[in-house]
């Protein structure tokens, strides 16, 4: 399993976690969001995404360690991978038949969302 994590470019930014190398993905509120980011295990890959006027996946990260002690707030480090060359839109993951059942456009406000592999290639490009 893969993960999209959704974040508002002035408020952190992927090149925030570029020049930072790791952080703790924490303070999600939506239980749905936090379940997923409770299930996540260390190496999963993931896709950051700015929300806002981009609405774009940006870059990827790797999940380097997860507490879920606090099931209300699990805390997840992550550590930066690479920008994505070309960023892919909402529009083009709408457009692609591998999102046509994916939370990332049923469920817009959710902002944590597991991606299969099929999904994480189309944003990434690997």
């Amino acid at each position: 399993m893969h993960y999209l994590l959704k974040t508002e470019p002035s408020m952190y930014s992927f090149a925030d976690l570029q020049r930072e190398k790791t952080t703790v993905w924490d303070g999600v509120s939506n239980p749905v969001a936090v379940k997923n980011l409770a299930r996540m295990t260390p190496g999963e890959r993931l896709v950051i995404y700015h929300t806002g006027d981009e609405k774009s996946a940006v870059g990827t990260a790797t999940v380097v360690s997860v507490d879920a002690s606090d099931a209300r707030n699990p805390r997840v480090t992550i550590q930066a991978g690479k920008a994505i060359v070309k960023p892919v839109t909402l529009a083009d993951a709408k457009a692609s038949e591998a999102f046509s059942e994916s939370p990332l456009v049923r469920q817009g406000r959710l902002s944590v969302v597991p991606l299969n592999e099929k999904q994480y290639k189309f944003l990434t490009g690997e």
